[in-house]
């Protein structure tokens, strides 16, 4: 290969690169750039549009500071930010529980029905995620199955009302919508471990759950903690979910503050202020990420 290596040009190879490069820039620098100007810009005071401050000489730090105070114990935020994390974090467990044994049972004891397995896996994204949920909110309706179901089978003779302010929901409606994005990565991840290694752990005495705990569970660590990554990064912006499935400020995420200062307030710079926060707590648990992979790979090599 090297023989041949110098009959192409020096930057054929970098160039597959460019146009990923260009839809980064154009799709999410210049997009993110806007939102830095409308956070440290200004606000017309006739049309309340955002007035965005493009010339870093220019911009005023006013908002960001305000914003940051309300995320301090007893700020406007605060409750938000708690709710939003605890939302993120229950569903995130619920979705882990649910969809780990999943994903295993589909790498390891299925053959013949793998692919259609696989196949039903892949059809809610056939589906809009709207379409999705509006049909959990005629299943929770008052006259839903959900309630039929309870009342008949008297597990709860007097229904909740699910769609008004009912956290359960929308921390359900939050499983719903993003477990298949979880269980796809995670049967990756079980798909590349060496069968070889549990066949080695089972020689040396090791029983099922053993060689599970100690060889299987250890190797999928990573796959798990880059499929929770996938679905928590857009958990903590969502706002449509607990919108149409509640619809009550006392269920309210971040996403819906965000949503609300943009195209409800007059105040867009925060709105602005609060993506940009939002974005860097979530850069802090992709660098968790990076890192913990990147050790994990130094291990194995190590090895």
């Amino acid at each position: 290969m090297r023989e041949h290596s110098g009959i192409y040009p020096r930057g054929l190879w970098p160039a597959f690169a460019l146009p990923g490069v260009v839809w980064l820039i154009l799709l999410f620098l210049v997009p993110f750039y806007a939102v830095i100007g409308v956070a440290f810009g200004g606000v017309d005071p006739i049309f309340m549009i955002p007035m965005p401050a493009w010339n870093p000489l220019e911009w005023n730090f006013d908002s960001m500071i305000q914003t940051l105070r309300g995320f301090l114990p007893g700020g406007d935020y605060w409750a938000v930010f708690i709710r939003t994390t605890v939302y993120v974090g229950l569903a995130l467990s619920i979705c882990l529980l649910v969809g780990y044994p999943v994903a295993y049972y589909i790498s390891r004891h299925t053959r013949r029905t793998k692919s259609v397995l696989l196949a039903l896996l892949v059809l809610p994204f056939w589906v809009s995620y709207l379409m999705r949920m509006l049909a959990w909110v005629n299943l929770f309706a008052p006259s839903g199955y959900v309630n039929e179901f309870l009342a008949w089978s008297h597990i709860m003779p007097d229904p909740p009302d699910w769609l008004n302010g009912n956290p359960i929901s929308v921390i359900l409606a939050l499983v719903y919508g993003y477990i298949p994005y979880l269980i796809l990565p995670l049967l990756a991840a079980l798909d590349r471990i060496d069968k070889s290694l549990l066949e080695a752990a089972r020689d040396l005495g090791a029983n099922p759950f053993s060689a599970f705990l100690h060889v299987t569970l250890p190797l999928s660590m990573t796959g798990i903690l880059g499929a929770s990554v996938i679905i928590a990064l857009p958990m903590f912006g969502d706002y449509y979910t607990p919108n149409i499935i509640s619809g009550s400020p006392t269920t309210s995420m971040l996403g819906n503050q965000i949503d609300l200062y943009f195209h409800g307030g007059p105040q867009p710079s925060i709105g602005a202020s609060l993506t940009m926060i939002l974005a860097l707590f979530l850069a802090v648990l992709m660098t968790y990420y990076m890192y913990s992979v990147a050790k994990a790979t130094r291990e194995v090599r190590d090895e």
